[in-house]
Protein backbone atom coordinates (compact mmCIF):
# COMPACT_ATOMS: atom_id res chain seq x y z
CA UNK A 1 0.00 0.00 0.00
CA UNK A 2 1.03 3.24 -1.03
CA UNK A 3 0.24 6.73 0.36
CA UNK A 4 0.41 10.09 -1.12
CA UNK A 5 -0.99 13.61 -1.99
CA UNK A 6 -1.50 16.10 -4.45
CA UNK A 7 0.32 18.01 -6.56
CA UNK A 8 1.88 21.11 -4.36
CA UNK A 9 4.36 20.35 -1.61
CA UNK A 10 3.96 22.86 0.93
CA UNK A 11 7.03 22.08 2.79
CA UNK A 12 9.11 23.40 -0.20
CA UNK A 13 9.80 26.92 -1.71
CA UNK A 14 8.66 25.80 -5.03
CA UNK A 15 6.03 25.35 -7.21
CA UNK A 16 5.74 22.50 -10.33
CA UNK A 17 3.24 24.67 -12.11
CA UNK A 18 5.16 28.06 -12.93
CA UNK A 19 3.06 29.55 -15.92
CA UNK A 20 2.33 33.00 -17.44
CA UNK A 21 -0.11 34.69 -19.86
CA UNK A 22 -1.26 33.11 -22.74
CA UNK A 23 -0.75 36.59 -24.42
CA UNK A 24 3.03 36.65 -23.41
CA UNK A 25 3.58 33.42 -24.50
CA UNK A 26 7.10 32.75 -26.10
CA UNK A 27 9.09 30.14 -26.80
CA UNK A 28 11.94 30.86 -24.29
CA UNK A 29 9.37 31.51 -21.18
CA UNK A 30 7.92 28.18 -22.31
CA UNK A 31 11.35 26.51 -21.97
CA UNK A 32 12.14 28.63 -18.99
CA UNK A 33 8.91 27.79 -16.79
CA UNK A 34 9.28 23.63 -17.41
CA UNK A 35 12.91 23.92 -16.73
CA UNK A 36 11.58 25.28 -13.19
CA UNK A 37 8.51 22.65 -13.37
CA UNK A 38 10.71 19.91 -13.66
CA UNK A 39 12.97 20.92 -11.42
CA UNK A 40 10.91 21.09 -8.64
CA UNK A 41 8.88 17.89 -9.45
CA UNK A 42 12.27 16.32 -8.88
CA UNK A 43 12.68 17.96 -5.38
CA UNK A 44 8.77 16.96 -4.68
CA UNK A 45 9.94 13.35 -5.51
CA UNK A 46 12.93 13.29 -3.97
CA UNK A 47 11.13 14.81 -0.62
CA UNK A 48 8.63 11.71 -0.82
CA UNK A 49 11.00 9.20 -1.54
CA UNK A 50 12.74 10.11 1.98
CA UNK A 51 8.85 10.77 4.01
CA UNK A 52 8.01 7.55 2.76
CA UNK A 53 5.16 8.85 0.49
CA UNK A 54 5.08 6.69 -2.58
CA UNK A 55 2.27 7.89 -4.05
CA UNK A 56 2.77 11.43 -5.78
CA UNK A 57 -0.75 13.08 -8.43
CA UNK A 58 1.86 15.40 -10.80
CA UNK A 59 0.53 18.56 -11.39
CA UNK A 60 -1.42 19.56 -14.80
CA UNK A 61 0.98 22.50 -15.34
CA UNK A 62 4.35 20.88 -15.19
CA UNK A 63 4.38 22.32 -19.41
CA UNK A 64 2.60 25.80 -19.53
CA UNK A 65 -0.55 25.59 -22.55
CA UNK A 66 0.75 21.98 -24.21
CA UNK A 67 -2.49 21.33 -25.48
CA UNK A 68 -3.29 24.74 -27.27
CA UNK A 69 -2.52 25.35 -30.33
CA UNK A 70 -0.36 28.57 -29.27
CA UNK A 71 2.59 26.22 -28.52
CA UNK A 72 4.27 24.79 -31.23
CA UNK A 73 7.91 24.24 -29.60
CA UNK A 74 8.69 20.73 -29.59
CA UNK A 75 9.26 20.28 -26.07
CA UNK A 76 9.36 16.70 -25.79
CA UNK A 77 12.27 16.39 -27.58
CA UNK A 78 14.08 19.62 -25.85
CA UNK A 79 13.30 17.84 -22.29
CA UNK A 80 13.42 14.16 -23.32
CA UNK A 81 16.48 13.09 -21.03
CA UNK A 82 14.96 15.23 -18.02
CA UNK A 83 11.81 13.64 -18.53
CA UNK A 84 13.72 10.04 -18.77
CA UNK A 85 15.61 10.77 -15.55
CA UNK A 86 12.54 11.36 -13.88
CA UNK A 87 11.32 8.24 -14.96
CA UNK A 88 13.87 6.32 -13.96
CA UNK A 89 13.81 7.85 -10.43
CA UNK A 90 9.94 7.03 -10.05
CA UNK A 91 10.38 3.69 -11.10
CA UNK A 92 13.70 2.68 -9.01
CA UNK A 93 12.01 3.86 -6.22
CA UNK A 94 8.58 1.69 -6.70
CA UNK A 95 6.90 4.72 -6.64
CA UNK A 96 3.30 5.44 -8.14
CA UNK A 97 2.45 8.44 -10.55
CA UNK A 98 -1.42 9.56 -11.54
CA UNK A 99 -2.36 13.28 -13.09
CA UNK A 100 -5.59 14.74 -12.92
CA UNK A 101 -6.59 17.00 -15.68
CA UNK A 102 -8.64 20.17 -14.75
CA UNK A 103 -12.43 20.61 -14.50
CA UNK A 104 -12.27 21.79 -18.00
CA UNK A 105 -11.34 18.15 -19.76
CA UNK A 106 -15.07 17.12 -20.22
CA UNK A 107 -15.68 14.10 -22.35
CA UNK A 108 -19.57 13.94 -22.20
CA UNK A 109 -20.11 17.72 -23.12
CA UNK A 110 -22.45 18.65 -25.83
CA UNK A 111 -20.13 20.71 -27.21
CA UNK A 112 -17.54 19.66 -29.82
CA UNK A 113 -14.89 21.93 -29.20
CA UNK A 114 -14.66 20.80 -25.32
CA UNK A 115 -14.53 17.49 -26.22
CA UNK A 116 -11.50 17.88 -28.38
CA UNK A 117 -10.04 20.15 -26.39
CA UNK A 118 -10.07 17.90 -23.84
CA UNK A 119 -8.96 14.72 -26.27
CA UNK A 120 -5.82 17.18 -26.91
CA UNK A 121 -5.54 18.23 -22.81
CA UNK A 122 -5.84 14.18 -22.52
CA UNK A 123 -2.95 13.44 -25.07
CA UNK A 124 -0.55 16.23 -23.35
CA UNK A 125 -0.60 14.56 -20.11
CA UNK A 126 -0.64 10.68 -21.27
CA UNK A 127 2.42 11.63 -23.22
CA UNK A 128 4.36 13.07 -20.04
CA UNK A 129 4.27 9.40 -18.61
CA UNK A 130 5.40 7.97 -22.09
CA UNK A 131 7.98 10.27 -21.72
CA UNK A 132 9.16 9.37 -18.60
CA UNK A 133 8.39 5.43 -19.61
CA UNK A 134 6.21 4.72 -16.98
CA UNK A 135 3.68 1.96 -17.92
CA UNK A 136 -0.19 1.61 -17.81
CA UNK A 137 -0.57 1.88 -14.40
CA UNK A 138 0.22 5.74 -14.46
CA UNK A 139 -3.27 6.89 -14.67
CA UNK A 140 -4.79 10.24 -15.68
CA UNK A 141 -8.26 10.79 -13.29
CA UNK A 142 -10.85 12.45 -14.67
CA UNK A 143 -14.96 12.68 -13.70
CA UNK A 144 -17.64 11.35 -15.79
CA UNK A 145 -18.64 15.17 -16.75
CA UNK A 146 -21.90 17.22 -16.76
CA UNK A 147 -25.56 15.74 -16.78
CA UNK A 148 -26.89 18.95 -19.08
CA UNK A 149 -30.26 17.87 -18.30
CA UNK A 150 -30.33 14.23 -19.66
CA UNK A 151 -27.67 11.50 -17.84
CA UNK A 152 -28.58 8.64 -20.10
CA UNK A 153 -27.95 10.84 -23.20
CA UNK A 154 -24.32 12.34 -21.23
CA UNK A 155 -23.08 8.35 -20.52
CA UNK A 156 -23.57 7.81 -24.21
CA UNK A 157 -21.62 10.37 -24.94
CA UNK A 158 -19.12 9.90 -22.90
CA UNK A 159 -18.67 6.04 -23.85
CA UNK A 160 -19.24 7.24 -27.76
CA UNK A 161 -16.12 9.42 -27.35
CA UNK A 162 -14.48 6.72 -25.37
CA UNK A 163 -14.97 4.19 -27.89
CA UNK A 164 -14.41 6.28 -31.21
CA UNK A 165 -12.37 9.59 -30.25
CA UNK A 166 -9.69 8.75 -27.80
CA UNK A 167 -6.46 7.10 -28.58
CA UNK A 168 -5.02 3.59 -27.38
CA UNK A 169 -2.51 5.54 -25.26
CA UNK A 170 -4.99 7.11 -23.38
CA UNK A 171 -7.23 4.84 -22.76
CA UNK A 172 -4.77 3.00 -20.93
CA UNK A 173 -4.31 5.23 -18.64
CA UNK A 174 -7.70 6.95 -18.06
CA UNK A 175 -9.60 6.00 -14.54
CA UNK A 176 -12.83 7.75 -13.97
CA UNK A 177 -13.89 8.85 -10.43
CA UNK A 178 -16.98 8.79 -8.78
CA UNK A 179 -18.41 11.84 -7.81
CA UNK A 180 -20.16 14.27 -5.13
CA UNK A 181 -23.01 15.62 -6.90
CA UNK A 182 -23.72 13.69 -10.51
CA UNK A 183 -22.08 10.50 -10.93
CA UNK A 184 -22.23 7.79 -8.31
CA UNK A 185 -20.15 4.61 -8.05
CA UNK A 186 -23.49 2.72 -10.22
CA UNK A 187 -22.73 5.34 -12.70
CA UNK A 188 -19.23 4.89 -13.01
CA UNK A 189 -19.81 0.93 -13.07
CA UNK A 190 -22.34 1.34 -16.12
CA UNK A 191 -19.40 3.05 -17.98
CA UNK A 192 -16.81 0.79 -17.11
CA UNK A 193 -19.56 -2.08 -18.19
CA UNK A 194 -18.86 -0.20 -21.80
CA UNK A 195 -15.64 0.68 -21.90
CA UNK A 196 -13.95 -1.54 -19.39
CA UNK A 197 -12.87 1.77 -17.82
CA UNK A 198 -11.81 1.30 -14.59
CA UNK A 199 -12.98 3.28 -11.34
CA UNK A 200 -10.71 5.22 -9.04
CA UNK A 201 -12.81 5.22 -5.84
CA UNK A 202 -13.68 8.75 -3.62
CA UNK A 203 -14.45 7.41 -0.18
CA UNK A 204 -15.54 11.08 0.54
CA UNK A 205 -17.53 11.16 -2.96
CA UNK A 206 -19.13 7.78 -2.15
CA UNK A 207 -20.35 8.98 1.49
CA UNK A 208 -22.06 12.21 -0.37
CA UNK A 209 -23.60 10.28 -3.18
CA UNK A 210 -24.00 6.67 -3.70
CA UNK A 211 -26.83 3.71 -4.02
CA UNK A 212 -26.87 2.47 -0.61
CA UNK A 213 -23.42 0.39 -1.06
CA UNK A 214 -21.62 0.54 2.07
CA UNK A 215 -18.21 1.17 2.03
CA UNK A 216 -16.58 -2.26 1.94
CA UNK A 217 -18.40 -3.21 -0.60
CA UNK A 218 -18.11 -0.26 -2.65
CA UNK A 219 -14.26 -0.48 -2.75
CA UNK A 220 -14.45 -4.12 -3.89
CA UNK A 221 -16.77 -3.11 -6.67
CA UNK A 222 -14.50 -0.67 -7.89
CA UNK A 223 -11.24 -2.58 -7.47
CA UNK A 224 -13.08 -5.35 -9.53
CA UNK A 225 -12.91 -2.84 -12.41
CA UNK A 226 -8.69 -3.14 -12.35
CA UNK A 227 -7.13 -5.42 -13.89
CA UNK A 228 -4.14 -6.15 -11.77
CA UNK A 229 -1.35 -6.08 -14.52
CA UNK A 230 -2.00 -3.59 -16.86
CA UNK A 231 -4.06 -0.86 -14.41
CA UNK A 232 -1.77 -2.01 -10.64
CA UNK A 233 -4.09 -1.59 -7.19
CA UNK A 234 -7.06 0.27 -7.01
CA UNK A 235 -6.38 3.98 -6.54
CA UNK A 236 -8.25 5.85 -3.99
CA UNK A 237 -8.78 9.56 -3.16
CA UNK A 238 -8.97 9.75 0.71
CA UNK A 239 -11.05 12.95 2.77
CA UNK A 240 -13.25 13.42 5.08
CA UNK A 241 -16.38 16.21 5.79
CA UNK A 242 -14.96 19.69 6.85
CA UNK A 243 -16.83 20.15 9.97
CA UNK A 244 -19.11 23.20 10.16
CA UNK A 245 -19.04 23.76 6.26
CA UNK A 246 -20.76 23.11 3.39
CA UNK A 247 -21.67 19.09 2.52
CA UNK A 248 -18.92 17.91 0.74
CA UNK A 249 -16.41 20.12 1.36
CA UNK A 250 -12.38 18.71 2.20
CA UNK A 251 -11.27 18.83 5.17
CA UNK A 252 -8.25 21.04 6.39
CA UNK A 253 -6.47 18.20 8.11
CA UNK A 254 -6.35 14.23 8.27
CA UNK A 255 -8.56 12.91 11.34
CA UNK A 256 -6.59 9.86 12.47
CA UNK A 257 -9.48 8.03 14.15
CA UNK A 258 -11.80 8.10 10.81
CA UNK A 259 -8.90 7.48 8.75
CA UNK A 260 -8.10 4.01 10.94
CA UNK A 261 -12.07 3.12 10.54
CA UNK A 262 -11.99 4.00 6.68
CA UNK A 263 -9.18 1.35 6.60
CA UNK A 264 -10.88 -1.51 8.46
CA UNK A 265 -13.11 -1.36 4.98
CA UNK A 266 -10.48 -2.36 3.39
CA UNK A 267 -10.88 -6.37 4.67
CA UNK A 268 -7.31 -7.01 3.18
CA UNK A 269 -7.79 -5.31 -0.34
CA UNK A 270 -4.16 -3.79 -1.69
CA UNK A 271 -5.03 -0.54 -2.22
CA UNK A 272 -2.80 3.06 -3.23
CA UNK A 273 -4.05 6.11 -1.42
CA UNK A 274 -4.37 9.70 -2.19
CA UNK A 275 -5.07 12.39 0.21
CA UNK A 276 -7.20 15.03 -0.70
CA UNK A 277 -6.48 16.99 2.64
CA UNK A 278 -5.23 20.55 2.33
CA UNK A 279 -2.68 20.50 4.36
CA UNK A 280 -0.99 17.51 1.87
CA UNK A 281 2.17 15.97 3.33
CA UNK A 282 1.51 17.16 7.18
CA UNK A 283 -1.68 14.86 6.84
CA UNK A 284 0.47 12.24 4.98
CA UNK A 285 2.95 11.88 8.01
CA UNK A 286 -0.16 11.04 10.41
CA UNK A 287 -1.38 8.87 7.78
CA UNK A 288 1.89 7.11 7.02
CA UNK A 289 2.21 6.38 10.88
CA UNK A 290 -1.40 4.96 10.96
CA UNK A 291 -0.11 2.56 8.35
CA UNK A 292 2.74 2.04 10.52
CA UNK A 293 1.15 0.99 13.10
CA UNK A 294 -1.11 -1.34 11.45
CA UNK A 295 1.88 -3.06 9.62
CA UNK A 296 0.37 -1.72 6.15
CA UNK A 297 3.40 -0.38 4.58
Amino acid sequence: MKIGYPCVNESLDCSTSTTFRLASYSEERLVQSVEKNLACLRRILEYNLEHGFLFFRMSSGLVPFASHAVCTYNWQQHFQMTFKRLGDFIKKHNMRISMHPDQFVVLNSPDERIVRNSIAELIYQGSVMDLMGLDSTAKLQIHAGGVYGDKPAALKRFIHTYNTMLPEAVKARLVVENDDRLYSLRDCLELHGETGIPILFDNFHHECLNNGEPMAEALQLAAGTWHPTTDGVLMVDYSSQSHGERKGKHTHSMDADLFREFLTHLNDLDVDIMLEIKDKEASCLRARQVLEELSLV
